[in-house]
């Protein structure tokens, strides 16, 4: 198992990292867990939580957020940029998942301290559904090194 969670936002060239994990991922028992800021996620979180219809507007098409925990710039991706990305290098996805689907977006009055384990039931049952994966504020891919002809035939 590999994991590259919340990386891709942060560094320079992701590409180039995920170059360097494709040369790791080998055969098909090997499992790339990639973890990154969904876009839509952002628009969403801009409108609903902030209230900040412009902010949501000038996400639409945004390639970088603002880090609101740790401050500066974050990396936002869409699903079909990640795809090309791991495509590219030779890595197929096989599953994909929403993360912090709706617990992002939660009005102050829910506590998420003395809910906590009802909005994890239900952020847990929500991110298996692609509808919801697609506006979640992270998406979660598991991947695997691209079968080629001759593993095929094997």
């Amino acid at each position: 198992m590999v994991l590259c969670h919340n990386i891709l936002e942060f560094v320079e060239d992701p590409d180039a990292v995920l170059r360097g994990i494709a040369t790791v991922v080998r055969g098909s028992s090997t499992v790339l867990s990639v973890l990154v800021r969904n876009r839509a996620g952002e628009v969403l979180k801009a409108a609903i939580h902030d209230g900040d219809l412009e902010s949501a507007e000038r996400g639409l098409e945004a390639k970088w957020g603002y880090e609101s925990l740790y401050g500066g710039r974050v990396r936002l991706f869409t699903g079909d940029e990640i795809l090309a990305m791991l495509k590219k290098v030779g890595i197929e996805i096989i599953a994909e998942r929403g993360v912090r689907v709706l617990s992002d977006y939660l009005p102050p009055q829910i506590s998420r301290e003395a809910d906590y384990e009802r909005i994890f039931e239900l952020e847990r049952k929500l991110g298996q559904f692609p509808e919801f994966t697609a506006v979640a504020r992270y998406t979660q891919y598991l991947a695997r090194r691209a079968a080629t002809v001759s593993e095929d035939k094997a």
